[in-house]
């Protein structure tokens, strides 16, 4: 695809070929993002973070990211600041503020209201995470840490077997994950939930229909021993109409230092999670007597977002070509 000034909205909208476009570009800034070299090459250009649900790493990740490539960054993350209490529409809002940044990046509770933010600015706009549907550059952050961790290229992503654990009904980032592990070949898919939290089944048949093998099941010991790589999500308790029964999911599963080695065994799993784990007593996915274990990828994996969207600013504001010697 051309990226120039376009939208980054869905996994649904990339190819195999885009995303080595970006993970080309992505490993090359990562000496950027660890300020081993320094760049000025958006200097001049404006950020707009619109996070109208709480975030940390996301929204921190994108700013730190247009930091690092020369920005500069506003940031808004309380609607009861904007206009919006006086009545004014998020369209409307879109439209103002894409005419004072060169790029926004939105994240909104609401499905299709980034598409509409979209629509009505004339900068191009970011998803960066709306309601249960989707998080495109949590994906390909996700992508471009199994790749690492697991000591793969993007052609050995083929074949891969991967375990993902959870609340897989509400999780927008398991959502965006597996359509785009969907555009490789023959990746076995073992989703771990709750029966009330399964995969949409539209994103299984997409799955199925591109010739890859999915298997569900309740038990998180049997899943985990067959997997390359483990993806654990938190129970997403604000997509609940009830709270009450998010709380009766909460805890499911937990992943803890004596399940994991007794499953896994020798192997070299990676465990990854897109964050935040719920450290609450009685809800934790991944237990604290993994913090030390090498195979414990969350940390890094937060890493990978910086220079991911790194390079999604270049590529979208065209500067790309800057970076073409490392």
């Amino acid at each position: 695809m051309n990226f120039k000034s376009s939208d980054i909205l869905s996994i649904d909208h990339y190819e195999r070929y885009d995303i080595t476009t970006i993970f080309s570009l992505a490993s090359l800034m990562e000496a950027y993002a660890q300020r081993k070299k320094k760049s000025r090459a958006l200097e001049g250009a404006l950020l707009g973070n619109l996070f109208f649900e709480p975030s940390t790493r996301t929204r921190v990740s994108f700013e730190t990211a247009f930091y690092r490539l020369g920005g500069a960054v506003f940031n808004i993350s309380d609607e009861m600041a904007t206009s919006m209490v006086k009545g004014e529409s998020l369209e409307d809002t879109a439209r103002i503020l894409g005419g004072y940044a060169d790029v926004l990046v939105i994240r909104h509770p609401k499905e299709g209201s980034i598409k509409q933010c979209a629509d009505a600015s004339n900068s191009p706009v970011i998803n960066a995470g709306e309601g249960s549907r989707e998080h495109p550059t949590q994906a390909l952050l996700d992508l471009y840490t199994i790749m690492k961790e697991c000591g793969r290229n993007l052609d050995q992503i083929d074949g891969l077997s991967i375990a993902i654990v959870g609340d897989l009904k509400h999780g927008r980032t398991v959502h965006s994950l597996t359509k785009l592990l969907s555009l490789f070949k023959n990746i076995h898919f073992i989703l771990i939930s709750p029966d009330p939290l399964v995969m949409p089944q539209e994103i299984v048949q997409q799955l199925l229909s591109r010739g890859h093998t999915v298997e569900e099941c309740n038990d998180l010991a049997r899943g985990i021993g067959k997997a390359d790589v483990i993806y654990m999500t938190r129970i997403q308790q604000e997509r609940f109409s009830n709270p009450e029964d998010a709380e009766r999911y909460r805890g499911c599963y937990c992943l803890n230092k004596g399940l994991y080695e007794k499953q896994v065994g020798s192997k070299s799993v990676p465990i990854m999670h897109p964050l935040p784990r719920d450290s609450r007593p009685g809800a934790l996915e991944i237990d604290q007597d993994l913090d030390d274990h090498p195979n414990l990828a969350i940390f890094r994996q937060a890493n990978n977002g910086v220079p991911v969207r790194m390079a999604l600013f270049a590529l979208v504001l065209d500067v790309a070509d800057l970076f073409s010697g490392g």
